[in-house]
């Protein structure tokens, strides 16, 4: 008996340590489980603040003229976009372009300023604390940097009609009228370059139809001069020679390698130079110079022999 109980005591005190184990890591596991479920909460009841009254600029690859024509369609297009009053509200409507607003301290800076303004809003969102109806007015000035870069700087505020209590934005407003601008740019440089490529396409057709008609005109004049006296046919040649003749007119040409403007440059012509038109379109005569070589001119480069 006396083995039997000092054996259970030897097993009592082998399985104490191993309780005292297990509860440790059960307070631990609750531990661990109660600060996450408080970090959690606190998560979700103290949200990172949101910045409002923060400057909006950007450069836009473009030349100043595009970004403004790019802007006046955004200034009459009566909207404001990232803001609205209702919730199934997209953007604020019934916004018009201004001259200028008392909304904003006066812009003595460099660049164009222009206005879009929105009265009676009732509380927009995107602006700090906005529960009254006031004025939403939304300010845009351009600027040069280089010929083919320009800043753009926008600005967005909500000031309530009663309190005159001013609200800044969030940068909703000023980013979404950014794209918008932007998306607009886009469309006039695509405007620009299918434009370009239909021009480009029209004098190709062009100087295809030309080339046609001198074919035809070649066929002609052979059959002329197989039919027509020696002394007829001289005559005809030096008036057709008269016709086809030029020469070029001062300060010299540019001979170029295409029916227009943005072609390769092949040679510099001299003022003076006679050359003889092979094609002629209604822009663009098809030429031969002097020493042979083929290109094209302007019409209002060359000039009629005396």
């Amino acid at each position: 008996m006396g083995e039997t109980f000092q054996k259970q005591s030897v097993e009592i005190q082998q399985s104490f340590p191993d309780r005292m184990l297990r509860k440790a890591g059960l307070w631990l596991c609750f531990g661990f489980l109660s600060i996450s479920l408080t970090a959690s909460l606190w998560a979700r009841t103290h949200k990172t603040p949101e910045q409002y009254g923060v400057e909006f600029s950007t450069e836009i690859a473009a030349p100043e003229g595009e970004v403004l024509d790019a802007l006046d369609r955004v200034l009459n297009d009566n909207i404001i976009q990232g803001s609205r009053e209702y919730n199934k509200d997209k953007f604020i409507e019934k916004a018009s372009p201004a001259p200028n607003s008392s909304l904003f301290p006066q812009w003595n800076g460099p660049g164009k300023v222009f206005y879009k303004v929105r009265t009676k809003v009732l509380a927009p969102v995107n602006f700090k604390e906005s529960n009254d109806e006031g004025t939403l007015a939304v300010r845009y000035i351009v600027q040069t940097k280089t010929p083919d870069k320009t800043i753009l700087r926008i600005e967005a505020v909500f000031v309530e009609d009663f309190r005159h209590t001013v609200h800044p934005s969030n940068g909703s407003v000023e980013a979404a009228e950014y794209q918008d601008v932007q998306d607009r740019v886009d469309a006039i440089e695509l405007e620009k370059k299918q434009k370009a490529e239909s021009e480009q396409h029209r004098q190709e057709e062009l100087a295809r139809q030309a080339l046609e008609k001198k074919k035809q005109q070649d066929d002609e004049l052979a059959l002329a001069n197989a039919e027509g006296s020696a002394d007829d046919l001289e005559h005809h040649i030096k008036t057709l020679r008269h016709q086809v003749e030029r020469i070029v007119k001062a300060p010299g040409a540019e001979l170029k390698s295409a029916p227009f403007h943005t072609a390769t440059n092949l040679k510099s012509l001299n003022a003076g130079s006679e050359i003889v038109i092979l094609i002629s379109t209604p822009y663009w005569y098809g030429i031969e110079t002097e020493d042979g070589q083929h290109g094209w001119v302007h019409h209002s480069q060359v000039d009629s022999l005396p």
